[in-house]
């Protein structure tokens, strides 16, 4: 299963493991970024899907906080949200501490901030605290800062890859499903646009198209390669400017696991 990143509204990944299991399967292995990986280390780590997603409901929103220098801080601002209480919403939803320590094998994406290089934690890939490459993985530029791991600086998987299929193509799997709720281009624009700085507006804009362009482009790829895995895509219905919507994570459970089964149906995989 690959999980995309998209902050709160990857609570429809809970929904997709439970359509999955419905029909009959069991993850083998996960390929995620930045809080689908949170979800996907939760999964793993023997929480159930029930059990995190009450989780993440009731916690979820002790994860955003702002700098308080933030409207005074401007351009010289680290972030603008603090990085601790990401870090322990992260140490509460997910129990493991290792990767050595997960009962399913998972490849977590970060960006090394220098070199623009894509690099794979976990199985199959370099090895670091769990909680550390989370966090790492989940450190979009703007709102949270970089995270230093073997002296490099790391940022947000989702830089290079929202829906990280690239990791996954080379498992020897008999199939992959991947479950998308970033950016896209099929996204209606909001009939308001959220009420946030213009210059914050303007970098979620222009990361949200770079995001789409990016998924389209793997999700192509993909599809033209016949020596890969057959793949299901999932695509729950998402809106733009959700990612801290938090209380909304139940409705978001719920599409994931309507969109997973309506795909799982196409595939003739429904039991």
């Amino acid at each position: 299963m690959v999980l995309s990143g998209g902050g709160a509204k990857t609570a429809a990944h809970l929904g997709a493991c439970r359509a999955v299991r419905e029909a009959g399967f069991e993850p083998s292995w996960f390929v995620a970024t930045s809080m689908g990986a949170v979800v996907a280390a939760g999964l793993a780590s023997g929480v159930g899907n029930d059990e995190l997603l009450e989780r993440i409901a009731s916690v979820g929103a002790r994860g955003i906080v702002r700098d308080p220098l933030a409207p005074v801080g401007g351009l010289y601002l680290q972030s603008l949200l603090k990085p601790g209480p990401l870090r322990r919403l992260i140490e509460e939803l997910v129990p493991a501490r290792r990767f050595a320590d997960l009962s399913v094998p998972l490849t977590v994406t970060a960006v090394d901030l220098d070199t623009g290089e894509l690099v794979l934690f976990g199985a199959g890939a370099q090895v670091a605290p769990l909680v550390d490459v989370l966090c790492a993985s989940c450190a979009l530029p703007l709102y949270y800062p970089p995270v230093v791991l073997g002296g490099r600086r790391y940022g947000d998987g989702g830089l290079r890859g929202v829906v990280p299929l690239e990791p996954a193509a080379d498992l020897d799997v008999e199939m992959v499903l991947a479950v998308d709720v970033g950016p896209g281009f099929d996204v209606p624009p909001p009939a308001e646009l959220p009420r946030v700085p213009s210059m914050v507006r303007a970098h979620d804009e222009a990361v949200g198209i770079l995001m789409a362009a990016n998924s389209e482009s793997q999700l192509a790829l993909w599809r033209a390669d016949r020596t890969r895995p057959p793949l299901v895509y999932v695509r729950p219905r998402v809106e733009r400017h959700a990612t801290f919507t938090v209380g909304r994570v139940r409705e978001y459970a719920i599409e994931g696991r309507r969109a997973t089964r309506e795909a799982l149906d196409r595939w003739g995989l429904d039991s």
